[in-house]
Protein backbone atom coordinates (compact mmCIF):
# COMPACT_ATOMS: atom_id res chain seq x y z
CA UNK A 1 0.00 0.00 0.00
CA UNK A 2 1.50 3.61 -0.62
CA UNK A 3 1.85 5.34 2.50
CA UNK A 4 -1.04 7.70 3.69
CA UNK A 5 -1.02 11.13 2.80
CA UNK A 6 -1.53 13.33 5.59
CA UNK A 7 -4.85 15.24 5.62
CA UNK A 8 -3.92 18.31 7.06
CA UNK A 9 -0.63 18.83 4.85
CA UNK A 10 1.16 19.61 8.53
CA UNK A 11 4.03 18.06 10.08
CA UNK A 12 4.11 14.40 10.90
CA UNK A 13 6.88 14.23 13.25
CA UNK A 14 6.28 15.53 16.77
CA UNK A 15 8.64 17.90 17.48
CA UNK A 16 8.36 20.46 14.46
CA UNK A 17 4.39 19.91 14.35
CA UNK A 18 4.19 21.22 18.50
CA UNK A 19 6.46 23.86 17.05
CA UNK A 20 3.80 24.46 13.82
CA UNK A 21 0.92 24.60 16.26
CA UNK A 22 2.50 27.47 18.01
CA UNK A 23 3.15 29.44 15.38
CA UNK A 24 -0.41 29.24 13.66
CA UNK A 25 -2.17 29.31 16.70
CA UNK A 26 -0.39 32.78 17.74
CA UNK A 27 -0.63 34.41 14.30
CA UNK A 28 -4.58 33.85 14.82
CA UNK A 29 -4.83 35.84 17.64
CA UNK A 30 -2.43 38.32 16.09
CA UNK A 31 -0.13 38.28 18.99
CA UNK A 32 3.57 39.19 18.53
CA UNK A 33 5.91 37.26 20.49
CA UNK A 34 6.60 39.98 23.35
CA UNK A 35 2.90 40.21 24.01
CA UNK A 36 2.57 36.53 24.46
CA UNK A 37 4.84 37.08 26.84
CA UNK A 38 3.49 39.46 28.74
CA UNK A 39 0.34 37.86 28.96
CA UNK A 40 1.42 34.42 30.43
CA UNK A 41 4.28 36.20 32.50
CA UNK A 42 7.20 34.43 30.76
CA UNK A 43 10.32 35.20 28.78
CA UNK A 44 9.00 36.26 25.83
CA UNK A 45 12.17 34.61 23.81
CA UNK A 46 11.64 31.11 25.51
CA UNK A 47 8.19 30.83 23.10
CA UNK A 48 10.33 32.17 20.27
CA UNK A 49 13.09 29.08 20.97
CA UNK A 50 9.35 27.02 21.08
CA UNK A 51 8.26 27.80 17.88
CA UNK A 52 11.53 27.13 15.76
CA UNK A 53 11.93 23.71 17.36
CA UNK A 54 14.91 24.78 19.62
CA UNK A 55 12.79 23.77 22.53
CA UNK A 56 9.40 22.06 23.89
CA UNK A 57 9.68 23.87 26.89
CA UNK A 58 7.80 22.22 29.70
CA UNK A 59 4.06 20.33 30.75
CA UNK A 60 3.47 23.08 32.31
CA UNK A 61 3.83 26.14 29.67
CA UNK A 62 2.01 23.93 27.10
CA UNK A 63 -0.99 23.89 29.71
CA UNK A 64 -0.53 27.82 30.04
CA UNK A 65 -0.66 28.01 26.47
CA UNK A 66 -3.92 25.43 25.95
CA UNK A 67 -5.58 28.04 28.43
CA UNK A 68 -4.46 30.82 26.55
CA UNK A 69 -5.18 29.65 23.04
CA UNK A 70 -8.60 28.07 24.10
CA UNK A 71 -7.58 24.58 22.67
CA UNK A 72 -8.70 22.12 25.53
CA UNK A 73 -5.29 20.30 25.80
CA UNK A 74 -4.45 20.11 22.17
CA UNK A 75 -0.69 21.55 23.00
CA UNK A 76 -0.56 19.77 26.28
CA UNK A 77 -0.95 16.41 24.23
CA UNK A 78 1.49 17.59 21.20
CA UNK A 79 4.12 18.38 23.57
CA UNK A 80 3.36 14.79 25.28
CA UNK A 81 4.08 13.19 22.19
CA UNK A 82 7.61 15.88 21.08
CA UNK A 83 8.76 14.93 24.65
CA UNK A 84 8.11 10.75 24.04
CA UNK A 85 8.97 10.92 20.34
CA UNK A 86 12.29 8.78 20.51
CA UNK A 87 13.82 10.01 17.35
CA UNK A 88 15.03 13.42 19.07
CA UNK A 89 16.82 11.48 22.04
CA UNK A 90 20.31 12.21 19.79
CA UNK A 91 19.31 15.39 19.03
CA UNK A 92 18.56 16.46 22.14
CA UNK A 93 22.47 15.20 23.44
CA UNK A 94 23.60 17.02 20.27
CA UNK A 95 22.05 20.36 21.43
CA UNK A 96 23.29 19.64 24.90
CA UNK A 97 26.63 18.68 23.85
CA UNK A 98 26.49 22.51 22.13
CA UNK A 99 24.82 24.39 25.69
CA UNK A 100 28.06 22.27 27.93
CA UNK A 101 31.00 23.89 25.46
CA UNK A 102 29.85 26.99 26.29
CA UNK A 103 28.45 26.53 29.80
CA UNK A 104 30.05 29.07 32.46
CA UNK A 105 30.65 26.51 35.56
CA UNK A 106 28.62 22.79 35.51
CA UNK A 107 27.45 20.58 38.50
CA UNK A 108 26.95 17.05 38.08
CA UNK A 109 25.71 13.95 40.05
CA UNK A 110 26.06 10.30 39.21
CA UNK A 111 24.60 7.54 40.16
CA UNK A 112 26.88 4.09 38.67
CA UNK A 113 29.26 5.90 36.60
CA UNK A 114 31.74 8.53 36.14
CA UNK A 115 30.64 11.36 33.96
CA UNK A 116 32.46 11.51 30.45
CA UNK A 117 34.27 14.85 31.10
CA UNK A 118 36.04 12.67 33.43
CA UNK A 119 36.43 9.27 31.28
CA UNK A 120 39.85 7.65 30.65
CA UNK A 121 39.32 5.92 26.89
CA UNK A 122 39.73 2.63 28.64
CA UNK A 123 36.36 3.68 30.53
CA UNK A 124 34.75 5.33 27.68
CA UNK A 125 35.05 1.69 25.25
CA UNK A 126 34.44 -0.45 27.95
CA UNK A 127 30.75 1.25 28.77
CA UNK A 128 30.16 2.11 25.26
CA UNK A 129 30.78 -1.55 24.00
CA UNK A 130 28.36 -2.36 27.03
CA UNK A 131 25.79 -0.24 25.45
CA UNK A 132 26.36 -2.22 21.73
CA UNK A 133 28.29 0.40 19.97
CA UNK A 134 30.81 -1.42 18.09
CA UNK A 135 33.52 -1.27 15.13
CA UNK A 136 34.54 2.68 13.21
CA UNK A 137 30.93 4.06 15.36
CA UNK A 138 32.69 2.49 18.57
CA UNK A 139 36.49 4.20 17.81
CA UNK A 140 34.44 7.58 16.33
CA UNK A 141 33.29 8.16 19.92
CA UNK A 142 35.72 6.78 22.22
CA UNK A 143 37.25 9.63 20.62
CA UNK A 144 34.82 12.19 20.63
CA UNK A 145 34.31 10.93 24.88
CA UNK A 146 37.91 11.48 25.30
CA UNK A 147 38.34 14.64 23.32
CA UNK A 148 35.61 16.41 25.45
CA UNK A 149 38.10 16.55 28.40
CA UNK A 150 39.61 19.56 26.98
CA UNK A 151 36.44 21.38 28.09
CA UNK A 152 37.94 21.36 31.44
CA UNK A 153 41.87 22.23 31.15
CA UNK A 154 43.50 25.21 30.61
CA UNK A 155 43.34 28.56 32.84
CA UNK A 156 39.60 29.59 31.19
CA UNK A 157 38.26 26.33 31.91
CA UNK A 158 34.61 26.20 33.94
CA UNK A 159 34.67 25.32 37.25
CA UNK A 160 33.35 21.91 37.79
CA UNK A 161 31.54 19.86 40.65
CA UNK A 162 30.73 16.29 40.37
CA UNK A 163 29.03 14.03 43.14
CA UNK A 164 29.71 10.55 42.59
CA UNK A 165 27.49 8.03 44.45
CA UNK A 166 29.73 5.39 45.89
CA UNK A 167 28.58 2.84 43.58
CA UNK A 168 30.30 4.38 40.73
CA UNK A 169 33.81 3.58 42.67
CA UNK A 170 32.79 0.50 43.28
CA UNK A 171 32.04 -0.88 40.10
CA UNK A 172 35.31 -1.68 38.60
CA UNK A 173 36.41 -2.49 34.78
CA UNK A 174 36.74 -6.44 33.96
CA UNK A 175 40.71 -5.00 32.92
CA UNK A 176 42.30 -3.91 36.81
CA UNK A 177 44.77 -2.09 34.91
CA UNK A 178 42.15 -0.15 32.88
CA UNK A 179 40.22 1.00 36.41
CA UNK A 180 43.50 1.58 37.72
CA UNK A 181 44.23 4.10 35.22
CA UNK A 182 40.67 5.37 35.60
CA UNK A 183 41.38 5.95 39.29
CA UNK A 184 44.08 7.40 39.25
CA UNK A 185 43.12 9.87 36.58
CA UNK A 186 40.04 10.92 38.97
CA UNK A 187 42.81 10.94 41.61
CA UNK A 188 45.19 13.76 39.30
CA UNK A 189 41.95 15.62 38.51
CA UNK A 190 40.75 16.40 41.61
CA UNK A 191 43.97 18.46 42.08
CA UNK A 192 43.10 20.81 39.19
CA UNK A 193 41.85 24.19 40.83
CA UNK A 194 38.28 23.92 39.18
CA UNK A 195 37.36 21.02 39.58
CA UNK A 196 35.68 19.89 42.31
CA UNK A 197 34.97 16.09 43.25
CA UNK A 198 32.44 14.77 46.50
CA UNK A 199 31.26 10.92 46.93
CA UNK A 200 27.69 10.11 48.60
CA UNK A 201 28.90 7.33 50.85
CA UNK A 202 26.07 4.49 50.27
CA UNK A 203 24.81 4.66 54.14
CA UNK A 204 23.61 8.42 52.86
CA UNK A 205 19.76 6.74 52.25
CA UNK A 206 16.81 7.10 49.80
CA UNK A 207 17.09 10.83 48.20
CA UNK A 208 15.67 12.69 45.43
CA UNK A 209 18.31 11.52 42.30
CA UNK A 210 18.33 8.24 43.88
CA UNK A 211 18.16 6.97 40.24
CA UNK A 212 18.74 9.55 38.11
CA UNK A 213 22.10 11.10 36.63
CA UNK A 214 22.17 14.75 35.97
CA UNK A 215 24.06 17.74 34.68
CA UNK A 216 23.65 21.62 35.69
CA UNK A 217 24.62 24.12 32.98
CA UNK A 218 24.64 28.05 33.69
CA UNK A 219 24.89 29.75 30.69
CA UNK A 220 26.27 33.28 29.68
CA UNK A 221 22.65 34.37 29.03
CA UNK A 222 22.08 33.91 33.14
CA UNK A 223 20.04 30.38 32.87
CA UNK A 224 20.37 27.13 34.23
CA UNK A 225 19.27 24.23 32.16
CA UNK A 226 19.86 20.39 33.70
CA UNK A 227 20.71 16.96 31.14
CA UNK A 228 19.46 13.68 33.18
CA UNK A 229 20.18 10.74 32.06
CA UNK A 230 18.84 7.23 33.24
CA UNK A 231 20.00 3.85 30.97
CA UNK A 232 17.53 3.96 28.44
CA UNK A 233 16.91 7.71 27.63
CA UNK A 234 18.62 11.58 27.88
CA UNK A 235 16.67 14.34 28.60
CA UNK A 236 17.33 18.36 27.91
CA UNK A 237 15.02 20.15 30.44
CA UNK A 238 15.31 24.15 30.18
CA UNK A 239 11.99 24.83 31.95
CA UNK A 240 12.45 27.11 34.73
CA UNK A 241 10.32 25.25 37.43
CA UNK A 242 11.51 21.54 36.36
CA UNK A 243 15.41 23.08 36.45
CA UNK A 244 14.93 24.08 40.38
CA UNK A 245 13.49 20.71 41.69
CA UNK A 246 16.27 19.04 40.27
CA UNK A 247 18.74 22.12 41.88
CA UNK A 248 16.67 21.29 45.26
CA UNK A 249 17.33 17.92 45.11
CA UNK A 250 20.69 18.40 44.06
CA UNK A 251 21.29 20.77 46.96
CA UNK A 252 20.00 17.87 49.25
CA UNK A 253 22.25 15.59 47.89
CA UNK A 254 26.03 17.64 48.37
CA UNK A 255 24.55 18.26 51.86
CA UNK A 256 24.96 13.98 52.55
CA UNK A 257 28.32 13.86 50.44
CA UNK A 258 31.66 13.33 52.25
CA UNK A 259 33.56 17.24 51.94
CA UNK A 260 36.51 17.16 49.05
CA UNK A 261 39.49 16.03 51.23
CA UNK A 262 37.54 12.97 52.43
CA UNK A 263 35.83 12.42 48.75
CA UNK A 264 40.06 12.42 47.41
CA UNK A 265 40.86 9.83 50.66
CA UNK A 266 37.96 7.81 49.52
CA UNK A 267 39.33 7.78 45.87
CA UNK A 268 42.71 7.14 46.92
CA UNK A 269 41.45 3.84 48.98
CA UNK A 270 39.72 2.90 45.98
CA UNK A 271 42.65 2.93 44.26
CA UNK A 272 44.65 0.85 46.54
CA UNK A 273 42.63 -1.82 46.23
CA UNK A 274 42.67 -2.52 42.90
CA UNK A 275 44.25 -6.08 42.43
CA UNK A 276 48.24 -5.42 41.38
CA UNK A 277 49.04 -7.27 37.90
CA UNK A 278 51.27 -10.24 38.35
CA UNK A 279 54.45 -10.40 38.03
CA UNK A 280 55.86 -12.74 34.95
Amino acid sequence: MPPRRAVTGRSQEPRQRFAEELRLLRAQKGDSLRQLGEALGRDWSLFGKMESGQTIGGPEVAQALDQYFGTAGLLLTLWELAAGDPTQFKERYRRYMALEAEALSLWHFGVSTIHGLLQTPGYAYVLLTTGGIKGGELTRQVEARTGRRELLAGEDAPPFRTILSEAALRTPLGDAEEWRKQLEHLAEATERPNLTLQVLPHGSGPHGLVSTDVMFLRLPDGRTVAYTENAHRGELIEETSSVERLQRAYDAVRDLALSPAESRKFVMRMLEEVPCEPST
